[in-house]
Formats: C-alpha cells, structure tokens, sequence
C-alpha cells in the first residue's frame, strides 16, 4: 500500500485480489485428486476461500467502524481457517507444497492487510 495512493485505489485493489484469491481456491479445488479425502478437505478451502472477498466487500460497505471490524475480522477467521486447510493438504501429501506456496503466501499477507486495517480503525475510535 503505497502513501501516495487514495483509499478508493486500495480498497479496488483488495476487492480485486481477494477476488483473485477466490479464483485460485475455486481451481485448485477443481485440480484436486476425486478422492474422499481431498474432496471433504478441498470443499472446507473452497467454502472458506472464496468467503474472504465477499467479506471485504461487505466491509467497504459498512455503516459505521463497528460494523468494518466485524465485517473485516469475519473476512480475517476465513482466512485463517483457509490456511488451516491449506496446509493440511500439503501435510497429508494431497497436495505438494511447492503448487500451494503462492496460495498460503498470498493468505498470510491478506490476513496481515486484515489485521492492520482493523488495527487502525479500531486506534481511530
């Protein structure tokens, strides 16, 4: 997040990668092995994943800052839980970790973004 952008320039940005995370967990999910096992694992990424945008977006559309945290740390839970499950398709060899990294790197920066705007609305109050 460059200073010398306006908050309208972020808040696209984050509305488009959250989106863009959605759309890699929607794919990976479809590449999964049709096995029991990757199926229930990858439905709980697919579900968890793909709720971070919808989060976000219903974040830029809040009526006040309690509603922005709420909606913002809902988006956060998601993202946690989306790296939960992430990892344990790369721990029970489902998937290779090299094929996931993108994915839990790009979950670990979001969830920082998270954290920090939460942080800073909340320092406003």
């Amino acid at each position: 997040m460059n200073d010398e952008r306006g908050t309208a320039d972020v808040k696209h940005d984050l509305r488009l990668r959250t989106r863009a995370f959605a759309l890699r967990i929607v794919k990976l999910y479809t590449s999964l092995p049709k096995t029991a096992e990757a199926q229930v694992l990858g439905k709980q990424l697919l579900r968890s994943g793909t709720s971070v945008g919808a989060h976000y977006h219903e974040a830029t559309r809040s009526r006040s800052n309690a509603e922005f945290i709420s909606k913002l740390e809902a988006g956060l839970q998601e993202l946690e839980e989306s790296i939960y499950w992430l990892n344990l398709l790369i721990d029970s060899g489902i998937a290779k970790r090299e094929k996931l990294s993108g994915l839990c790197q790009e979950a670990d920066e979001l969830a920082a973004i998270f954290v920090a705007s939460v942080k800073t609305v909340k320092g406003r109050r």
